[in-house]
């Protein structure tokens, strides 16, 4: 007779005996686990140092930008009327036909100041051959060829 036979019989003893495999099982994967939970928390330490790091470049970064608007402050405030004058200007609807009269204004004198291109250049030419004229003839009495054929000394 098996002294052990009717042992998984007992009321609770295979409930006991199924914790008691589930904790050797579990003790079993505690190494490993901590392996797992130590590399964990080293990621997480890096990570909590790269935040850090990444912390205190961005709070540099903000006093260099609070030190460029307290420097630009006064003059961009200073140009605030200026600004408000020239948007009332813009406003003005005189200012939608600008577009309008310069298309007009270069349409009609284009042409005009082409014209007086034109007529510079004929006068210049006209005065050209003008001057050539008044070069070739003789300006005094006594440069004048006399009929002996002797310049005047």
């Amino acid at each position: 007779m098996d002294p052990f036979r009717n042992l998984g019989r007992i009321p609770g003893l295979t409930d006991l005996l199924t914790l008691l495999q589930q904790q050797t099982e579990a003790l079993a994967q505690l190494p490993r686990t901590l392996a797992d939970l130590q590399g964990t928390v080293r990621q997480l330490t890096e990570a909590t140092n790269t935040a850090k790091d990444t912390v205190a470049s961005a709070q540099r970064t903000a006093e260099r930008l609070e030190a460029l608007v307290e420097e630009l402050e006064e003059p961009v405030r200073a140009l605030k009327p200026g600004l408000e004058r020239v948007g009332r200007v813009l406003d003005d609807p005189a200012v939608d036909t600008v577009p309008d009269t310069l298309r007009r204004i270069h349409d009609d004198l284009m042409p005009l100041i082409h014209g007086l291109r034109q007529a510079q250049e004929r006068m210049g030419t006209v005065t050209g051959s003008m001057a050539g004229l008044l070069r070739r003839r003789p300006t005094r009495p006594e440069d004048e060829p006399r009929p002996d054929g002797d310049a005047a000394s």
